[in-house]
């Protein structure tokens, strides 16, 4: 059972892309730095040369030249240490790569990967901790991903590379020092799937990406009230696997969506939306979604107290569906003293 860290699945997924296929090269800012993008990129150039390309600051222009690229057969991922850094390039994404393939009749296509990191911490706050999900997920053409374990980042990266439509690769940077068993062989993991973390009977909880831990710490912490959580990670978040939420949904009758997002318009508002549609009257309690407030992403770890849930959060949403309204907080059953815009030490680095 060999097991890699979520950056080494990144790399290796990477490495065997880059080998079984000469269309495939990487670009974008760092990609060829001693740190190679939080380990994801290292000795990658030493192998390929001129297909791991160091871009300038011009995300924009830069886009375009990969989607250019695209029409022409080849098949880039674009890297941006940053979800915040690739605003710029907007208009390339929304306007050509996601459309592309519907205005020219699904005669042309863009094989374009686009990853991009996320996460919190270290005082870098409202314009460089930002989680923009959501607005990709809004986008009809796009493919948004965002797994958790490093087997999944492998599998899911080898199917977004070989996909013919453009993916976003959303990585939350707490989740690079992570280890799970993965397979050294090339595997795929289909790209519209939700995956079920832990099987349960009355209640479901439904997330993606680093909130999935918290997830599972809190369907952890639930089973001292009794109380059996079945958890969801979506891994895909557009397209959503809509069969497995509302079946799991319509076996507990109770739903709790964690996303770490804006409350407003978020992928949470979406899961409940599609619930509600979709398996009427299947209800207990009404549906809850925790979420970040709808303010910028603060700097201070004061601020971050209060901005980021975690599993006692999530856990005392659920109590009141089950009749039990006494707050963790209240009788000093904190999960945890860190603060909340560092990594526990169940985290282990590059950051």
């Amino acid at each position: 059972m060999r097991k890699l860290t979520y950056a080494q699945a990144i790399l290796e997924a990477t490495d065997q892309c880059l080998a079984k296929d000469k269309s495939v090269y990487i670009m974008g800012l760092g990609v060829t730095d001693p740190k190679g993008v939080f380990g994801t990129t290292l000795g990658l150039e030493k192998k390929y040369g001129n297909r791991l390309m160091d871009m300038p600051v011009a995300e924009n222009a830069m886009t375009g030249v990969a989607i250019g690229s695209c029409l022409m057969g080849m098949r880039p991922i674009l890297t941006h240490q940053r979800v915040d850094f690739m605003i710029l390039s907007l208009d390339q994404i929304i306007n050509n790569a996601a459309k592309w393939h519907y205005m020219f009749g699904g005669k042309m296509k863009v094989p374009l990967v686009i990853r991009m990191l996320i996460g919190r911490g270290w005082g870098q706050g409202p314009q460089h901790s930002q989680s923009l999900q959501s607005l990709f997920a809004h986008i009809p053409g796009l493919k948004v991903v965002m797994p958790v374990t490093a087997y999944d980042a492998k599998g899911l990266l080898i199917s977004a590379v070989e996909d013919d439509n453009p993916v976003i690769f959303i990585e939350h940077r707490w989740l690079y020092g992570i280890s799970d068993y993965v397979p050294e062989k090339m595997y795929r993991e289909p790209l519209h799937k939700a995956k079920i973390t832990r099987e349960g009977k009355d209640i479901t909880i439904i997330s993606s990406s680093y909130m999935v831990l918290e997830a599972m710490r809190a369907s952890e912490m639930l089973r001292e009230d009794d109380i059996d959580a079945e958890v969801i990670d979506l891994r895909t978040i557009r397209p959503l696997d809509e069969e497995s939420i509302v079946k799991s949904v319509t076996k507990t009758g109770r739903l709790v969506v964690v996303d770490g997002v804006w409350r407003s318009c978020s992928i949470a508002a979406e899961v409940i939306a599609l619930v509600a549609e979709k398996g009427h009257g299947i209800f207990k309690a009404k549906p809850q979604r925790i979420t970040f407030p709808d303010v910028p992403t603060p700097t201070s770890p004061a601020l971050a107290k209060y901005y980021y849930p975690r599993a006692v959060d999530i856990v005392n949403s659920i109590r009141p569906m089950f009749n039990l309204f006494r707050k963790l907080e209240e009788e000093g059953e904190m999960t945890t003293n860190v603060p909340l815009d560092i990594p526990d030490k169940t985290f282990t680095g590059p950051f």
